[in-house]
């Protein structure tokens, strides 16, 4: 009886997984078309790099000072190493203050990345549930989410919908998977419609991390 039971169950939730409507979208594909995307990726690029061309600049001259008090310090008295020590020490802690602004978790970087790339991702996000409502999806997955997907029915990429849906046509070709029925990992599965955080295209990130600089021995001059 309790086995009966358990197939029961079993074969109602198959039913119920048959009966939902699923689609999927490929999120980078979908940004790489987004014009206003782009933009914002280019206006990221620069500004980043202006940051860590301040920075760096911080760094060179703490590197120059570093270099003259080790050239001049046999000839300088107790009292003056000190002073030069903390100069230096005071400098190289303001530039990875200055770092850790631009750069950090939370810093301006990702305040500006949050105000320039969040309008397109609420743009594509609401393109997609529009989509959804009209069809009627139960789900909407991300296919380049990160997850593994082993298979996946073309028939179900509504991404060029979503980009017509925004007024935009495809200029780049969707990638499919070469062959769908194998076990070869494909990216994506999803985190539903529900999840407004869209990947942002993998967005090219090493053009805006900040590059660790490297301390002085010891954090200070000996």
């Amino acid at each position: 009886m309790k086995n009966i039971f358990v197939l029961l169950i079993i074969g109602a939730l198959s039913f119920s997984a048959h009966a939902q409507k699923v689609a999927y979208v490929d999120i980078d594909y979908v940004l790489k078309n987004v014009p206003d995307y782009n933009d914002a990726q280019k206006q990221l690029d620069g500004i980043a790099a202006a940051w860590q061309k301040e920075v760096d600049q911080k760094y060179a001259e703490i590197d120059k000072l570093y270099k003259q008090y080790q050239a001049e310090q046999v000839l300088l008295t107790e009292e003056l190493k000190q002073q030069r020590q903390k100069e230096i020490q005071d400098k190289e802690k303001a530039a990875k203050d200055m770092q850790k602004q631009r750069f950090g978790y939370q810093g301006d970087l990702f305040s500006k990345r949050q105000e320039l790339v969040q309008p397109v991702q609420d743009k594509v996000y609401d393109a997609i549930q529009k989509i959804a409502t009209t069809k009627s999806y139960d789900f909407v997955l991300d296919k380049s989410s990160g997850s593994v997907v082993l298979y996946s029915n073309t028939k179900l990429n509504i991404s060029d919908q979503v980009l017509q849906s925004m007024g935009i046509t495809p200029k780049t070709q969707k990638s499919e998977p070469a062959n769908q029925g194998s076990n070869t990992k494909q990216s994506g599965e999803s985190e539903g419609v529900e999840d407004k955080a869209v990947p942002a295209g993998n967005d090219k990130q090493p053009s805006t991390d900040p590059r660790q600089q490297p301390s002085k021995p010891d954090g200070q001059p000996k």
